[in-house]
């Protein structure tokens, strides 16, 4: 590959990414999202952004996301190639690692084009050390999908504590069913994983307020939703059941609740997610009426 140049784009050269073509059919232009847009809000930056090229032609591009205020990425966004080797190559040239996230449409595996960019950009992040960990439903709903009646089985309550919260999180942990969740309880314990949840939610631009707990009629807490906002939407940030109320569909009442605080603050539009294999989150996301607008496959 001595022919092969791979570096990040220096200020000014944002044309230099957008000069490779994109076929559409998997990535974050599915979620109507772009290049410029994101670069705009600090989340895509130069030295993030990085091509391979050969003889002055982009054969391969990746760009990692970060928050505003982010010293380092944490997320692969965008990745996409014409030459395999060379995107490969970018990838270990690169100095930085973290997971890939890559969005996909409905029904990805019945339409050979797509299945085919899916399958090639996978087998390039594993040359590189990435595993597969999920897939995940994205969820897109706006008020012409029905806005769903609240259960009235649980009353909602805010909890402004920290220490509260993280308790909480601590317990919903337990037995969860999600993957990234289930992979830092493994690797780190219970309590790093609460902790990185409340971080992770705490840094959203959603107001903190929003939050509440669920608590049955008799008070026994049930669960936690975490409604609020990332920079392009209201999103359902969290929605959990402690372990011994799981199994009587309080999910669903938790998710309408949600939705509910949401609409109630201005949303006329709510994005969420949950991982395919998390079955009784995904019937809660169906009954509610939120319907999937992609897939997004997870590799770390």
């Amino acid at each position: 590959m001595t022919d092969l140049v791979v570096r990040p784009l220096a200020a000014g050269e944002e044309h230099l990414f957008t000069s490779l073509p994109a076929t559409g059919l998997v990535g974050r232009g599915l979620l109507g999202q772009d290049y410029a847009e994101q670069a705009a809000r600090g989340q895509y930056r130069p030295e993030w952004t990085w091509v391979a090229l050969r003889e002055g032609v982009v054969v391969a591009r990746a760009v990692w996301w970060g928050g505003p205020d982010a010293e380092v990425p944490v997320v692969l966004d965008w990745f996409d190639f014409t030459d395999f080797d060379a995107g490969v190559h970018l990838l270990r040239t690169a100095p930085w690692r973290a997971e890939f996230s890559l969005v996909v449409p409905p029904g990805w595996r019945d339409r050979p084009d797509v299945l085919n960019e899916v399958t090639e950009r996978i087998r390039a992040v594993e040359a590189v050390g990435l595993e597969f960990l999920v897939e995940r439903y994205y969820y897109d709903w706006t008020p012409v999908n029905g806005l769903p009646p609240k259960p009235g089985r649980l009353t909602f309550r805010p909890e402004p504590d920290d220490t509260v919260v993280l308790d909480v999180f601590r317990r919903i942990h337990v037995g969860s069913l999600d993957a990234h969740v289930r992979r830092t309880v493994e690797a780190h314990g219970l309590d790093a994983a609460a902790q990185e949840d409340l971080d992770i939610l705490s840094g959203m631009p959603g107001p903190r307020d929003w939050w509440r707990l669920a608590y049955t009629r008799e008070g026994d807490l049930v669960g936690l939703i975490a409604p609020t906002k990332n920079p392009h939407a209201h999103v359902v940030g969290y929605v959990a059941v402690v372990p011994e109320h799981r199994g009587h569909g309080y999910a669903y009442d938790l998710l309408v609740e949600a939705t509910h605080e949401l609409t109630g603050h201005g949303a006329g539009r709510i994005v969420a997610g949950t991982d395919v294999a998390n079955v009784p989150m995904a019937a809660a996301f169906a009954k509610a009426g939120y319907p999937v607008r992609a897939h997004r496959i997870d590799l770390v």
